[in-house]
């Protein structure tokens, strides 16, 4: 024996395993493009996203048994999100001071605990179906979108990266404001399913033995005639066919001019008393009374003390210059004291109004603005200056401007629509802008930065509603209904952005109903196709 034979079964084992990895880093890459060379840092790139579900597809159907399948999707949603947040090591490391390796070790912790959705999705997607003919495609687009939904809201929810996110810019986004972006993320993993089974079937390109199948006989990847196998595709590609322009069901309510601060203070220097503090109130205060726009917007604690802290005199001029009428401020600034508890908040000085107006951050970031129980002893090995936060109550007032109604959120706050949505039960009530304050300083000069950018970009199309968005270190900038960057800022840069944004009016599908039901259709409908796959599961089988 010339030992060909061992090292071919080998080749054979190894490949799907790289195959995997490689369909992960691919879905990384298609929600956020993180280099600055052939296409602009963070483009979305929605075929990209397709193809790495496909590949993620085509290794499904050549697997032999749900214990493959489940280490499978496992393993595909381990690489993606490990390279989609790899940036969480930069926060944790450079400025938490956790040690390399346990900053590397917890990166990859996270991505592996949340990636067990996925692994648990495509487990039931081979007990239940294992074709890619209509039913096993819609039966794979509800168990991954179900997979992406419990990622984005159990245990307080981390969503960011949904490959819903890769289709800004495709034909899928017109279903935004009908779906949402869990939706969509649905759609595409059943496209990409059909997509898969069209290959394996014409040039059965994944004949590869997964090294952790059982010795099983090969399933067959589809049981139905070639004819139904096109049409099975035809209907499930018919979402790619989407008409370019948005349904639009909101109109316009005004302009409001607007400044966007970005300070640009170092998030090493931020908290410390003799340099960022210091810095951050002189660069405020002047960017603060000399804009001249109706409404002016510093970012995320852009005031890093609490207001009985500040210089005497401070808060009183600011209160002064905003007391007249058409004048406006939303600041980030925390509040609080030791017997009420603290809380990440803005304040909104409105001319006409006598008391500042307040909002809360409801959804706080674990570890940085809460300790989840048992998880103490992880953040006292780094130095992050914040602590335990009070949580802000869902769905609170707007803030009203020149007949604008401004809905505030603080940084990744707009990563959850379904809690967004709590502010449209009343049409007449409902934000006709969303004004987004961030510190993103945390995570430096990577994709981070660009990837949020989409999440607001989505929230737009799914509420028809523009972002204004004013950072520390990016991305300031103003977005319209449709997603569209009107203008920005560059990153690193200490700067104010005055321009205007166009409020709006009306409400789209997927605001009335998750200002009602929240995620359930969604859940209800995913749910249902299971019910219907498990009482079929001895048909194709």
């Amino acid at each position: 024996m010339d030992g060909s034979a061992p090292r071919r079964a080998l080749a054979l084992r190894v490949w799907p395993a790289s195959l995997l990895l490689l369909a992960g880093g691919l879905h990384a890459l298609s929600v956020g493009w993180p280099f600055a060379f052939g296409w602009a840092r963070g483009h979305t790139l929605w075929p990209v996203q397709i193809a790495a579900m496909a590949l993620l597809a085509g290794v499904l159907l050549r697997s032999r048994s749900a214990r493959g399948a489940f280490a499978a999707g496992w393993g595909f949603g381990t690489a993606y999100l490990a390279a989609t947040f790899w940036w969480l090591f930069v926060a944790m490391h450079t400025y938490g001071g956790l040690a390399a390796p346990l900053a590397l070790v917890a990166v990859f912790a996270l991505a592996g605990l949340l990636a067990l959705y996925f692994g648990a999705a495509c487990g039931l997607w081979w007990r239940w179906s294992r074709h890619p003919a209509p039913a096993g495609a819609l039966l794979f687009g509800a168990l991954w979108m179900m997979a992406e939904m419990a990622r984005g809201t159990w245990l307080t929810g981390f969503g960011w990266g949904a490959g819903g996110y890769a289709h800004l810019d495709g034909p899928l986004a017109f279903y935004a404001p009908w779906v949402g972006v869990y939706g969509i993320t649905g759609l595409a993993a059943g496209v990409a399913m059909v997509l898969a089974g069209l290959l394996a079937r014409r040039a059965r390109l994944i004949g590869a033995e997964l090294p952790w199948s059982e010795n099983k006989p090969l399933p067959a990847t589809a049981s139905a005639s070639r004819k139904s196998q096109w049409l099975a595709a035809l209907a499930m590609l018919l979402p790619l066919l989407a008409p370019a322009a948005l349904n639009d069901f909101t109109r316009s309510n005004g302009t409001l001019a607007v400044t966007l601060l970005q300070g640009n203070i170092p998030q090493n220097e931020k908290f410390e008393t003799s340099t960022g503090i210091v810095q951050a109130l002189a660069w405020y205060r002047q960017e603060l009374l000399g804009a001249r726009t109706p409404l002016v917007v510093a970012p995320e604690t852009a005031i890093a003390v609490l207001p009985q802290q500040l210089p005497e005199g401070y808060w009183e001029d600011l209160r002064t210059a905003f007391a007249p009428a058409g004048r406006s401020a939303i600041i980030g600034i925390p509040l609080g004291d030791e017997v009420q508890g603290y809380s990440n908040s803005v304040l909104g000085l409105v001319g006409g109004q006598a008391q500042p107006l307040r909002y809360d951050k409801h959804h706080l970031v674990p570890f940085g603005e809460f300790i989840p129980p048992l998880f103490r002893w992880f953040t006292e090995l780094m130095h992050i200056p914040l602590g335990d936060f009070n949580r802000g109550a869902l769905g609170q007032p707007s803030m009203v401007v020149q007949g604008q109604r401004l809905a505030p959120n603080i940084c990744y706050e707009d990563l959850f629509g379904e809690e967004l949505a709590a502010r449209f039960g009343d049409a007449l009530l409902s934000p006709t802008v969303f004004v987004n304050v961030s510190n993103l300083a945390w995570f430096g000069d990577t994709v981070a930065v660009d990837q949020h950018l989409a999440i607001s970009r989505m929230r737009t199309l799914e509420f028809q509603r523009p972002f204004v968005r004013a950072t520390n270190t990016g991305a300031t900038a103003i977005l319209d209904h449709q997603g569209r960057t009107v203008a920005a800022l560059p990153y690193l840069t200490a700067g104010a952005l005055v321009g205007e944004v166009q409020g709006r009016v009306g409400v789209t599908p997927f605001a009335w109903w998750a200002a009602r039901f929240g995620l359930w259709p969604l859940w209800w409908f995913a749910l249902g196709v299971l019910a219907w796959a498990w009482w079929a599961k001895p048909q194709v089988r």
